[in-house]
């Protein structure tokens, strides 16, 4: 079966940081026949010299890398200045530790090993704030759905993962999209940390983390006069606000 492209894949560039060779290269040929441009490394020290090398959008990186940890590549990314490209770590079930510190150092997503390549091409898909193409069965043939979501200067368009904050567009991670969405799911009533951990990341209930804190810190930064819809109720947990009606339409008049 021939593989169709993401029409707006063109001259984005992934780095696949993999070192089992099979998977990587796997991995390098999906994304290619989707669009992407790729690169492959099979340790960090490779992965930090195609990064000077040139910029990616989107880093696949696998947290067990031979000669340094995921975590360390994670941490060299964010410190650095100018572009920074998506971050979706790669992880074994047993990881746990590893994907809390991921999201600390500023890692945007995570997919489990082991995955289905469909899932994959949509996690990146999403990353870069782009639907996948009509035909691959995720809307139907020849209407172009959109399920939005609005609360005062807040609007999401989660079908082409899209979020506005007075008409301007906010680019979002897809954890940031999952997270939003959970909210407005259970709008006006405290979500835990330990709920928001185990239904939005995925973690197992007790892990102690300051990722969710982390995360709202760095979504509020983003919203600007929105960040006010999320509330932090002390020593319970996040909430989204109901002070604001919230209004929901399918929208099929745009393509």
């Amino acid at each position: 079966m021939e593989k169709m492209a993401d029409p707006g894949s063109t001259s984005r560039k992934v780095l696949v940081v993999e070192d089992e060779p099979d998977l990587r290269e796997l991995l390098s040929f999906n994304l290619q026949a989707a669009g992407y441009q790729v690169d492959g490394a099979a340790s960090g020290g490779a992965a930090l010299r195609e990064l000077e090398a040139g910029q990616p959008d989107v880093v696949l990186l696998d947290l067990m890398l031979p000669d340094m940890p995921g975590t360390e590549i994670c941490r060299r990314i964010r410190s650095g200045e100018g572009k920074q490209p998506i971050i979706i770590m790669l992880t074994a079930k047993g990881e746990e530790i590893d994907r809390v510190v991921g999201f600390e150092l500023g890692a945007n997503d995570y997919v489990v090993k082991p995955f289905s390549m469909r899932e994959l091409m949509l996690r990146v898909s999403a990353s870069l704030g782009r639907r996948l193409p009509a035909g691959t069965g995720s809307e139907t043939p020849g209407r172009a759905q959109r399920r939005m979501v609005s609360l005062g200067p807040l609007t999401i368009d989660f079908d082409a993962h899209r979020v506005f904050v007075e008409g301007q567009q906010v680019h979002v991670s897809a954890l940031s999209m999952r997270f939003l969405s959970y909210l407005i799911e259970h709008r006006g009533r405290v979500r835990s940390r330990d709920d928001l951990l185990a239904k939005v990341w995925g973690y197992s209930p007790g892990a102690t983390t300051r990722t969710v804190d982390t995360h709202v810190k760095r979504l509020r930064d983003k919203l600007g006069v929105a960040a006010v819809l999320l509330e932090t109720v002390r020593g319970a947990g996040y909430r989204l606000t109901d002070a604001y009606a919230l209004t929901s339409t399918d929208d099929t008049s745009r393509g």
